[in-house]
């Protein structure tokens, strides 16, 4: 966790991952959350500021303690207090300069505010790594001093000196103190497409080791964002640090006039091959008051534009279980919505029963979320666990396979109405203007309790399913009737057969469940396992009886 994100101050990224309302807690549960929750982050601050260890994703922490201060506002009267943050970072040393912080935006608006009567600004990449303020004496490396709480750090000279880019001397015997970010250095780093690859977490392991080998210290940089008692603008500053020999600073630094200059330049930096990772895109004015007066706290000269969250916490609602055509139980989370990227996600898959169980998620755990491919939400880790574990009534799944429910009874609703909705589907009769909504609405009027007697509904009997208008019907029942035509083979596709490959081209239905398990093995292509699924499949009394219904209404192949 960058230890300037944690400054208290004016956070002005917006909940992302935080619902609008406030949760329907009575006083004694939203105090147990408060207090789980505040228990966590202390837990995540002690581990990362005194042992070097990122615990978490830095983007799921801000939203964390993002989600801390909306509850904390929702529960006023509740709040005794959160410890300061960077309370865990707090060293012996003191720095010579103070490290501010950084307000935060995430969005283009609220820049352009910012920058509303500002001049003489400039942009550089928000490199993400570990903070501090580095001392050279007479050209040489003097000290370095982790951030801490902006007032007084770590000593961390030692492992310094093992770190090529600080232990050089410098081309001139000057006296120097720079404030800025130790980075893991790359080849091509691109952040939208690497993302942050756990650099500051790496970065700072590193330098809470009580020894830091040559090898790892040379993969080590320092982008110096600041020179408090340099020259007054940017670009003297700049040009003064290249002298110096730091030069990456001036080559990642351009001026802007707005937001819209702004937003270009981070998003090429978003997208373009850099030395090391970023999060976001720093504004700075580039003149700003004498490092007498700086603070530890956020300054009105500096800001700071986040890249958009890879993952976003969320507030596990409910956890459902869905019950798909062959039996499978596919474990489903109800989330309370949150943004990501540009799209708003309700829900989440966990994948599989055995995963599900594996990673406990009960209502009221936060987990993370990413979107694969741009699109579809995927579940990442638990964040943290809800500290009431609600009982669920969990499937079994003994008591779901390839050949149940075949009929809507009791505990067989959902598997009944994916096998509907592969029925009508693509992959089976391609019925046009027949979805699960259909489906729905004739099951709850009483019309559908199998997977063939729908064949037998006509006009009159869709006339009495509430809420379908006439022109609506007369469309469903031509979608009904062309399900018809189609033949043996598309009747097995729809009803979930197992493959059969050419062993049942020119077969009536009657012929196919009068081969013998023996029959079955010897086609070509077909196993014993699947010799036994078929042979199951055309014996089992739930699909004799669709047959049965689908030879009454003279459907080709089952009337021979």
């Amino acid at each position: 966790m960058n230890p300037a994100l944690l400054l208290l101050g004016a956070l002005l990224v917006p909940a992302l991952a935080t619902a609008d309302s406030c949760p329907d807690w009575n006083p004694a549960h939203a105090a147990l959350q408060l207090t789980a929750l505040q228990a966590q982050l202390s837990q995540w601050d002690t581990q990362y500021h005194r042992d070097g260890v990122s615990a978490i994703a830095d983007e799921l922490y801000d939203q964390a303690r993002l989600r801390l201060d909306h509850w904390q506002q929702c529960f006023s009267a509740l709040d005794s207090g959160s410890p300061h943050p960077l309370q865990a970072a707090r060293g012996t040393i003191a720095h010579p300069v103070p490290h501010t912080g950084v307000g935060k935006h995430a969005e283009q608006a609220t820049v352009a505010d910012w920058l509303r009567h500002k001049t003489d600004v400039w942009v550089q990449p928000k490199v993400d790594g570990v903070a501090v303020t580095v001392t050279y004496r007479q050209g040489r490396l003097h000290q370095v001093i982790s951030r801490g709480d902006g007032v007084q750090g770590h000593d961390w000279t030692a492992n310094a000196r093992a770190i090529a880019a600080l232990s050089r001397p410098l081309p001139q015997p000057v006296d120097l103190v720079l404030q800025g970010e130790l980075y893991w250095r790359y080849e091509g780093h691109v952040q939208a497409r690497d993302g942050s690859d756990n650099a500051r977490g790496r970065v700072a392991g590193l330098m809470a080791r009580t020894q830091l080998d040559a090898a790892d210290g040379a993969r080590i940089g320092l982008f110096a964002w600041d020179w408090p008692e340099g020259p007054p603008t940017l670009p003297e500053r700049l040009a003064g640090l290249a002298a110096l020999g730091f030069e990456l600073e001036a080559r990642y630094s351009q001026p802007i006039t707005d937001a819209d200059q702004a937003n270009q330049w981070r998003n090429h930096w978003y997208n373009t091959p850099l030395p090391f990772a970023s999060d976001g895109l720093i504004l700075r004015l580039s003149q700003r008051p004498p490092a007498s007066r700086w603070q530890a706290k956020v300054p009105y000269w500096i800001a700071a534009w986040k890249y958009p969250y890879a993952q976003a916490l969320a507030h596990v609602r409910e956890v459902t279980f869905s019950i798909g055509r062959t039996g499978r139980i596919t474990p489903v989370l109800e989330l309370l919505p949150v943004r990501l990227d540009d799209r708003t996600v309700r829900r989440v898959s966990v994948g599989s029963l055995d995963r599900w169980r594996a990673m406990d998620i009960r209502p009221g755990d936060q987990v993370a979320v990413q979107l694969a491919g741009l699109t579809i939400p995927r579940l990442g880790d638990v964040v943290w666990r809800a500290p009431e574990r609600q009982p669920l009534t969990v499937p079994d799944p003994g008591a779901y396979h390839a050949l149940s429910c075949w009929r809507p009874t009791e505990g067989c609703q959902a598997q009944f109405r994916a096998r509907l909705a592969w029925l009508s589907g693509k992959q089976g009769l391609h019925m046009p203007h027949v979805g699960a909504g259909t489906w729905e609405r004739l099951i709850q009027a009483g019309k559908v309790d199998d997977l063939a007697g729908w064949l037998l509904l006509d006009a009159q009997a869709l006339a009495e399913v509430p809420q379908l208008g006439a022109r609506s019907s007369a469309r469903l029942l031509e979608s009904l009737q062309a399900a018809r035509r189609h033949g043996l083979q598309g009747w097995l596709k729809a009803l979930g057969a197992p493959a059969m490959g050419t062993s049942s081209t020119g077969q009536t239905w009657q012929q196919l469940a009068n081969r013998s398990l023996e029959q079955w093995q010897a086609q070509p292509g077909i196993g014993a396992t699947r010799a036994r699924h078929l042979f199951e499949f055309f014996r089992h009394p739930d699909v004799l009886s669709v047959a049965d219904t689908l030879r009454t209404v003279g459907i080709e192949g089952f009337t021979g």
